[in-house]
């Protein structure tokens, strides 16, 4: 009974110190849960190289202090200055397309005098839901088309810059956010399912306008045995391992497709073929179920929000999270073109962990004072 008595004043004053910090639990628990699954399967699938693990986590660590930062802004603040954000990472956005860093035949980059190399385009994915959201928060809702239409435009002009970098999987999540302010800000769902309808019919009439390697990717997902050695040995080698795993996975270190190297990008896009082979339909619907865990907490604290700056902003920050997580599963699975969007907070890298999080601290701002 001490034990269990000194546990639970321990555990009372950590929660405490966590809202003096304007950290929420539930979610902070569910993304720290996250993070620790994912340095376990990056190790396995970097085959135990310390090196990587070891920038991962100081990666990881610069991300969440940037979350813990931002949590500790009013939301008036992010009211206020977000038309400059938006402002400024278009004027970025638009330097890389003039004259940004290329690699791998894109030009997403910029580098600039005592900075790291960074895509600006990771910028939108916060400035787009919230410069919408600052646009809407006071204006009647549902939207009228006139509102919609600046919302909608927004929306496109960052996505459309982003896309002719190119980068489709970028574009989409930047887009996602803007969808998902939108939504919330009670857009008729007549409206919403006739766009959803466009999207297929609209592939046809975008199809000259896609790059070589773009149309080779679609056809690929069509029909990945069409070339099984060229375009679609990713995705043949990711179901292979995906399907080889079972219920229970062949084991951390273990698996085949992975530690052999047939699994290409195994410690990034694919990363969650690693995690289905070595831990198997248990491991994979853990993490699926984490991810459950934030999709529903930020949710919950969007309809807390004391505002409606608040409420659309945290709407919008949850869908970019769910499209980061259902389009990367879904390509891996075989159901999406693939189109290079990483696992949250699992894949090896520092930028979307960094963007992930930032937009986290925000939510965590906005559920602080939301009296």
């Amino acid at each position: 009974m001490a034990i269990d008595y000194s546990r639970t004043i321990s555990l009372a004053a950590s929660q405490r110190q966590l809202f003096r910090l304007h950290i929420d639990p539930w979610l902070f628990g569910a993304l720290t849960a996250i993070v620790a699954f994912g340095l376990m399967v990056l190790y396995s699938a970097a085959q135990a190289d310390d090196e990587i693990l070891l920038s991962q986590v100081r990666r990881v660590g610069v991300a969440v202090l940037a979350m813990v930062a931002l949590a500790q802004v009013r939301p008036q603040f992010y009211l206020r200055w977000s038309p400059l954000f938006y402002g400024l990472s278009m004027a970025l956005l638009a330097w890389v397309l003039l004259g940004g860093a290329s690699a791998k035949g894109a030009q997403r980059w910029l580098d600039l005098p005592g900075l790291p190399r960074f895509q600006p385009s990771e910028l939108l994915k916060l400035a787009v839901p919230m410069t919408i959201a600052w646009y809407l928060h006071d204006r009647p809702l549902p939207p009228s088309p006139k509102d919609l239409a600046v919302a909608l435009a927004l929306l496109l002009l960052p996505a459309g810059l982003i896309a002719a970098q190119p980068d489709l999987g970028t574009g989409a999540l930047v887009a996602a956010g803007g969808v998902g302010v939108i939504v919330l800000a009670g857009i008729r769902l007549r409206l919403i399912v006739a766009a959803l309808a466009l999207v297929p019919l609209s592939v046809p009439l975008l199809w000259p306008f896609l790059r070589d390697y773009q149309k080779g990717r679609l056809l690929t997902f069509m029909d990945p045995e069409r070339d099984p050695l060229g375009a679609g040995w990713n995705i043949i080698q990711s179901k292979t391992a995906l399907g080889s795993g079972g219920l229970t996975g062949k084991g951390l270190f273990a698996g085949t497709q992975s530690q052999l190297d047939f699994l290409p990008e195994s410690r990034t896009d694919f990363i969650v073929a690693v995690l289905g082979e070595e831990l198997g339909l248990v491991g994979v619907t853990v993490l699926l179920a984490l991810y459950l865990v934030v999709l529903a907490r930020v949710l919950f604290i969007a309809t807390r929000a004391a505002t409606t700056f608040g409420r659309l902003t945290a709407g919008g920050l949850a869908l970019v999270f769910f499209t980061y997580v259902f389009v990367n599963i879904a390509m891996v699975s075989g159901l999406l073109p693939v189109v290079g969007v990483p696992l949250p907070l699992v894949s090896y890298g520092g930028t979307s962990a960094m963007t992930l999080l930032a937009g986290f601290g925000i939510v965590m701002a906005i559920h602080a004072r939301r009296g």
